[in-house]
């Protein structure tokens, strides 16, 4: 396997709606996708690391795969908004790190 880079999941994504997925999905479509696959994420999480346990159908559920179809939504909507996510990370990157340089440092709760 071999990393690709944000842009080329981008231009993946893309291209797999073009020739399999027949079109997007509405952008409101595709949040409220994005709302259910990141529910789909959270059962998994608070039952794998916190206090709820698997119901027996769920065992099947991977954590890896829900994090995937996390990112490939957001993935969906950043195309249909003409969203660069290597731009918007690395703009978002240099804001965290201007604003929080000393932040968690002096945090006494960290």
């Amino acid at each position: 396997m071999q990393d690709i880079t944000l842009q080329e999941a981008q231009n993946r994504v893309d291209e797999w709606i073009k020739t399999i997925g027949v079109r997007y999905f509405s952008e409101l479509t595709n949040m409220a996708i994005l709302t259910e696959e990141v529910g789909e994420l959270a059962r998994i999480m608070a039952r794998t690391y916190g206090d709820q346990s698997f119901k027996n159908e769920e065992k099947t559920k991977q954590l890896p795969d829900e994090m995937a179809d996390v990112l490939w939504v957001l993935i969906c909507l950043a195309n249909q908004t003409g969203v660069n996510l290597t731009e918007a990370f690395e703009k978002n990157m240099a804001k965290k790190t201007a604003r929080d340089a000393d932040r968690h440092k002096n945090n006494p709760k960290l």
